[in-house]
């Protein structure tokens, strides 16, 4: 059986899988969400087209959809109008099926006319991103059975494929506005999950960022670790972004 260029030991596929899927959901939390959705850094072009070429690849998602569905998740928030929220729609119906629920919200047109703007429009979005998103989920299929073998391969493009449908669409939007501690008392049910959440990238810090919608960074006590925030500093120490907003300590 065909065991791929790299021949990975048991061990070695783990730690490719969670190194993959690690990529992804920093993709997530400095490209989407800081940068295009709240505009709280700026990313050099290289940077963030490689986040998104990334994000092509491993969800499929569209940047303009995706910014849409969050900014009005924030306009809207704990509203009947709210895309995902857990207090109106239960928190079975966002853990379990917050995918689902970002697809509808994603479908709407005016949705994305209203909440979309600002975010890339270039050839390459206009006529490959975009219109042929599921392509980028093909070939990363073919790539991992290339890489790791046909099982090993086919069980790692599994894990990619769920890793931001449950841990971003369901755990932060669902679990995030349902249970953990709050630092402030931002007019919704936000919540901050685990001080520590490296497999989340930050984004476990909810409720933070639910106060100061503009910040790069999320965390805010001593014991809170916002590892997306380390990246963007050795990006910016590297001269590929600029931050523009921090939250003030309390």
């Amino acid at each position: 059986m065909f065991s791929g260029m790299l021949d990975l030991p048991w061990w070695g596929l783990i730690l490719a899988a969670l190194g993959l899927t690690h990529v992804t959901i920093a993709s997530v939390t400095i490209f989407l969400h800081r940068h295009q959705a709240h505009r709280a850094l700026e990313l050099h072009l290289l940077v963030s087209h490689f986040f998104r070429f990334w994000l092509w690849l491993t969800t499929g998602m569209v940047t303009r959809e995706w910014v849409a569905v969050h900014r009005k998740h924030h306009a809207k928030c704990e509203t009947a109008h709210d895309p995902h929220s857990p207090q109106i729609l239960g928190i079975n119906s966002v853990l379990w099926g917050g995918a689902l629920l970002y697809r509808s919200a994603s479908g709407n047109s005016e949705t994305i006319a209203a909440y979309g703007r600002g975010t890339p429009d270039d050839w390459l979005e206009r006529h490959l991103y975009a219109p042929h998103n599921g392509l980028g989920i093909v070939l990363m299929a073919l790539l991992d059975v290339a890489l790791f073998g046909a099982v090993p391969g086919t069980l790692i493009f599994g894990v990619q494929m769920v890793w931001i449908p449950f841990w971003a669409a369901g755990v932060i939007n669902g679990i995030g506005h349902w249970w953990g501690y709050r630092n402030f008392a931002s007019p919704d049910q936000s919540r901050n999950i685990l001080p520590w959440g490296i497999l989340i990238g930050g984004e476990e810090l909810h409720n933070n960022h639910h106060a100061y919608a503009g910040s790069a960074r999320l965390s805010n006590k001593w014991y809170e670790f916002d590892i997306g925030w380390a990246y963007i500093r050795m990006l910016a120490l590297a001269g590929l972004a600029q931050v523009k907003n921090v939250a003030p300590r309390t």
